[in-house]
């Protein structure tokens, strides 16, 4: 669970769900037995992702917010309901959720690394 939401609109009240695979959990598990933060800046996250993209040799401009789009969408495709994924992305209404999936194409990258 991640709280957050800074900026014009939020509080930093505002929690978030962060699904984890079965082979993240024991590390995010592990780090937060000793740690009650996990202790980088949005900065550095932003850091570590663009990294991870250079790596896969994702060209398209990547960033935390440009993922949580690529989610949503590929959560619609695989056939999830929009109120579930409005739950799972913390929006307070639904009109917030359908903005996520009017992406231009160049801004969605699939799971399998093609672009849309």
């Amino acid at each position: 669970m991640i709280y957050g939401k800074d900026g014009p609109y939020g509080t930093k009240s505002k929690r978030r769900i962060v699904p984890l695979t079965n082979s993240i959990r024991p590390l995010i598990d592990g780090h937060f037995a000793i740690h009650d933060t996990i202790g980088m800046t949005p900065r550095t996250i932003q850091r570590i992702l663009k990294r991870v993209a250079n790596r896969a040799h994702i060209t398209h401009p990547v960033s935390p917010h440009v993922l949580r789009h690529t989610f949503a969408v590929a959560a619609v495709q695989k056939g999830i309901s929009l109120p579930a994924l409005q739950r799972l992305l913390g929006h307070d209404r639904l009109t917030t959720t359908e903005i996520y999936l009017n992406l231009s194409p160049e801004d969605v990258i699939f799971t399998t690394g093609q672009f849309f």
